[in-house]
């Protein structure tokens, strides 16, 4: 069914999204690495407009484990739906 698949690409997506948030934690990471510029090309869609939304606090950019969440919590509704 359609919303199998996309229920599918969001549980990737929530793994290119962790992937995103385990990497702020590595220092001297370098920013222009291959790997590094496709994880943010992929996600940074997603994470700009969530940040205009939810502003950091203090230091701390909240805005990745909230999307994280709503696509969690999106997914679970994909997988109710009754069709």
């Amino acid at each position: 069914m359609l919303t199998d698949w996309l229920a599918v690409a969001l549980e990737i997506y929530t793994f290119v999204l962790l992937a995103r948030i385990l990497i702020t934690w590595i220092p001297n990471l370098d920013p222009y690495h291959p790997a590094v510029q496709m994880l943010l090309q992929i996600t940074e869609p997603i994470l700009e407009p969530a940040r205009k939304l939810i502003p950091p606090i203090g230091m701390i950019d909240v805005s990745p484990i909230v999307v994280f969440f709503a696509i969690r919590i999106l997914i679970g509704l994909l997988h109710d739906l009754p069709f």
